[in-house]
């Protein structure tokens, strides 16, 4: 086998529908965008959510409750998934980051108290709740707060 001569299989690979290239084509005159209307013409768009004049489902509903455009996005990581890392290590965002305990840093990173850790770390976080500080005291690791 020759890597020259890879093809995809049969019926893999379609063509691209190229509009607006003559009758012949079956996408010719129009280009398959129908006769007149908003749709028709060259940049009409309808923006979302827009009904056709009718009032729209997102006005329909009745609004409730509070959204404050200052919340804070706080990851919680919990104590007994530290386990996983070797002993003396130094738990930092970028570590959980790397190791997939986390998918995004937030605004802030706290440490909950859920679970015992059996392993002493050093946690280098921006919170840390105080079941979680002890625990990790209590088996010789330390605790720093950052930020």
């Amino acid at each position: 086998m020759n890597l020259g001569t890879l093809r995809p299989p049969d019926g893999s690979r379609k063509k691209r529908k190229r509009v607006g290239r003559g009758s012949g084509s079956g996408y010719g005159g129009t280009a398959g965008r129908g006769t007149k209307g908003q749709k028709s013409r060259s940049g009409g768009k309808v923006r979302p959510g827009f009904e056709g004049g009718q009032m729209p489902l997102s006005r329909r509903l009745p609004k409730r409750g509070f959204r404050n455009l200052f919340r804070k996005e706080i990851i919680a990581v919990n104590i007994e998934q530290l386990n996983r890392f070797e002993e003396n290590t130094v738990v930092d965002a970028e570590l959980l980051l790397r190791s997939g305990l986390i998918k995004k840093t937030g605004d802030a990173i706290k440490i909950l108290g859920k679970g015992e850790i059996k392993v002493p770390l050093t946690v280098k976080v921006d919170m840390i709740s105080k079941g979680a500080r002890e625990k990790i005291e209590a088996i010789g690791g330390s605790v720093a707060e950052v930020g």
